[in-house]
């Protein structure tokens, strides 16, 4: 049996719900008296006090990364929030609850950190969840069975899996995918679903820029199409973050950021976060993560409410990093093509720049060759082989045999994704060192093929 103990008055879930969704950046919050352990700010609170202490809601992203709007009502007034590290809170009464009374329902830890993520993606309510997946899979459960999830073609090998395995053949849902950087491919999938006898699309996932190839879609377009037929329209921001891009902005209605990359940004804590618009959605996603507990546990919260204070720098450094790495891989005779929002020979770098501030630092790359690949990704010594991205330290792959494995062969085949493709995650190091790097791992891969073909 699930643990979290009976309620006399057999409404405990409803209490649950109504009071976790106050929690949202734009509803008040009240509790009893004799409970009151956390002092939560709303968006109007924050407007009535800017005359009289400064504008801080115009404030910028960087300083309210730093300068969380909600905090602890700490007597110790510590710089750095404390860990509610507790699975259950000690109740006012047999009859009566305070604030929180099991973690898997809320923690004070994850709060901080969800209304933060709110605030910064000027989203109405945020939820923290264990991984990256597990935030995807609950935004899967808006859709019933029987209706149906448009996907685009290039996306993340665990996303493709679910929409692959799971959804059609666990939860009775029709999946169809569309090249998401063409709006009337789109649109023309939005109006079959709406067409008598065919299973209504319920929901449209976006990637921009898409995970491995670097594509670039509309995302205001494609909301507001989904819109006209009553679609939810869910974005995985994680390889630009609230930092370069706020889909919500742009009219998404759920943004969700991987806080495994760069939201913690070390390689050290797996979560997903779900900022969320609307308080039907809210109550919604809030019911799966309290319902199906796979939810983001506190220290993990805390990390990322640690790495949220730097995320800033530390993508600002990586983008100029994978800018003069683009560049190099651009002017090498070893590289077929290059994929990377920030170049002018994108083919969608105007769209790009209208959406995002920056290029990111993702950056993916064809040799046509599976062996130069292989030899270039091998050869680095700064570079760590591994599957995600987003961390401080460099990052290289061949995601064909590692973070999109598990797609089908034929599958990638269909959709352009090449088998020799290698994807670079840049993290922090001196750029010089980076290039000088690189330059000799296609050095020593260029003599590894040449005596290979002798």
């Amino acid at each position: 049996m699930a643990s979290g103990g009976a309620n006399v008055t057999g409404t405990r879930s409803t209490r649950s719900l109504a009071h976790r969704f106050s929690l949202c950046r734009r509803h008040a919050r009240t509790f009893p008296a004799k409970k009151k352990k956390l002092m939560f700010t709303t968006r109007g609170d924050l407007r009535a006090r800017s005359a009289q202490e400064g504008d801080k809601v115009s404030r910028s992203i960087q300083t309210r990364l730093v300068h969380m709007t909600d905090k602890l009502d700490d007597p110790f007034d510590s710089v750095a929030p404390p860990i509610y590290q507790t699975a259950t809170f000690n109740q006012p009464g047999a009859t009566d609850f305070g604030p929180y009374d099991y973690s898997r329902s809320g923690n004070p830890t994850r709060t901080l950190l969800e209304n933060q993520m709110a605030d910064i993606e000027n989203a109405d309510g945020a939820f923290a969840f264990a991984s990256g997946m597990a935030a995807i899979a609950t935004v899967m459960r808006l859709v019933k069975p029987g209706e149906s999830v448009l996907a685009g073609n290039d996306i993340y090998g665990g996303t493709q899996r679910f929409l692959g395995k799971i959804a059609p053949n666990k939860q009775g849902l029709h999946v169809r995918h569309v090249d998401m950087t063409k709006v009337d491919e789109v649109r023309a999938a939005l109006e079959e679903g709406a067409a008598e006898g065919n299973a209504p699309v319920k929901l449209v996932l976006i990637e921009s820029p898409t995970n491995p190839r670097l594509e670039v879609c509309d995302i205001a377009a494609i909301s507001a199409v989904a819109k006209e037929h009553g679609a939810v329209v869910c974005v995985d921001n994680s390889i630009m973050a609230p930092i370069f891009q706020r889909p919500i902005d742009l009219g998404a209605d759920i943004s969700m950021t991987s806080a495994t990359k760069f939201i913690a940004g070390h390689s050290d804590v797996t979560g997903g976060i779900l900022s969320v618009v609307g308080k039907d959605l809210c109550d919604e996603i809030y019911f799966h993560q309290n319902a199906e507990g796979n939810m983001m546990s506190p220290f993990e919260c805390w990390l990322a409410l640690r790495g949220l204070k730097t995320m800033a720098l530390r993508m600002e450094k990586q983008a100029e990093n994978a800018a003069r790495i683009a560049a190099f891989l651009e002017a090498h005779p070893m590289v077929k093509r290059v994929n990377y929002a920030g170049l002018a020979s994108h083919p969608n770098s105007a769209l790009h720049a209208s959406q995002a501030s920056s290029g990111g630092s993702i950056i993916s790359f064809e040799t046509g060759s599976v062996e130069a690949s292989r030899r270039i990704v091998e050869d680095t010594k700064l570079f760590k082989i591994t599957v995600s991205f987003g961390s401080v330290t460099s990052l290289i792959s061949m995601p064909c045999y590692m973070s999109h494995a598990s797609v089908p062969a034929e599958i990638r085949r269909e959709r352009g994704l090449v088998d020799d493709l290698v994807r670079i995650s840049a993290g922090i190091e001196s750029i010089e060192d980076l290039i000088g790097d690189l330059e000799q791992a296609f050095a020593g891969a260029e003599k590894a093929v040449a005596a290979g073909a002798q």
